[in-house]
């Protein structure tokens, strides 16, 4: 399948895109449930960072000898989006050898089979906070993996080029707010926290109503799916929200450095940040798909 892929001309590939969007079509409103799944992620997302993950009490709850250290955050952050990034490939690839086939059942069962995979794991790790979290969050990022994949493959059908604008965006801004936050210009003070996980709350909450209307009323929240400017506007502001999520991580893992927390630490610093780059990710490409719609 692979193979095929690399040597497909670009008149060969763009017919296949439109076999595959044919198929989508043809399928049970696959966009609105793409627009749920997207939603139903980002829920579970935050779930996971907005529980006391990184507070100073839990860092001081977890056991080990050696100390954390940014390297070893970065080195393990590296690792993680690298399984989400290489799962994402392999999941689209398959994905798309099913698709063309006219098998678009397929998406459905590797983005919800990533999704809620996604959702127990997040929970075990959130509750049970093992010793070493390291294989289970390389589980997490593996189905993470496939629900990026499943996900990103639709909007690509939809929208060609989307995939590597959203990408490149979402390393703009992760990149972007980096260098904010290593400037000073904005600090995670205890305020600044609260605002955004109040922000975060009330979004989760907006999106849990928003899946409610979806799954058992003909209604929906206009302009959580609307492509006019009033949705593209709430799009904006959700994304600046989750960008600026970053600012509080980023602090997390500082904190965690200063108070010489446990050396599996880095996992938990690391983790924190996977979650929100995908959450940056994901409203990056419902972004774009608003636009060029």
């Amino acid at each position: 399948m692979l193979s095929n892929v690399i040597s497909t001309t670009d008149g060969q590939l763009t017919n296949w895109l439109n076999t595959i969007k044919n198929n989508l079509k043809a399928t049970n409103n696959i966009v609105r449930l793409t627009k749920d799944l997207i939603l139903a992620g980002l829920i579970k997302m935050r779930y996971s960072t907005s529980n006391p993950v990184m507070t100073q009490n839990f860092w001081s709850n977890i056991q080990g000898q050696n100390t954390m250290t940014l390297q070893g955050t970065i080195g393990k952050l590296a690792y993680l989006l690298g399984i989400v990034t290489i799962t994402a490939f392999i999941s689209a690839y398959v994905a798309l050898d099913a698709l063309a086939a006219g098998n678009a059942s397929v998406i459905n069962g590797m983005a919800w089979g990533g999704l809620l995979g996604g959702i127990v794991v997040a929970l075990i790790l959130v509750f049970m906070r093992p010793e070493n979290p390291g294989a289970l969050m390389t589980i997490y990022a593996v189905l993470q993996g496939m629900f990026v994949g499943a996900i990103s493959l639709v909007f690509e059908a939809f929208y060609t080029g989307i995939i590597i604008q959203a990408a490149f965006g979402t390393l703009f801004i992760t990149g972007g707010m980096l260098v904010i936050y290593s400037s000073r210009v904005i600090r995670p003070t205890p305020t600044f926290n609260k605002v955004i996980y109040s922000l975060v709350g009330a979004i989760m909450m907006l999106y849990v109503v928003s899946i409610f209307f979806t799954l058992f009323t003909s209604y929906e929240i206009p302009f959580v799916h609307s492509s006019g400017p009033i949705g593209i506007g709430f799009t904006i502001f959700v994304l600046s929200i989750a960008a600026l999520s970053l600012i509080s991580d980023f602090g997390f893992i500082e904190s965690g450095v200063k108070w010489q927390a446990p050396k599996n630490a880095e996992w938990w610093g690391a983790f924190g940040v996977l979650v929100t780059i995908i959450w940056i990710y994901i409203e990056m490409i419902r972004l774009l798909s608003k636009i060029r719609d």
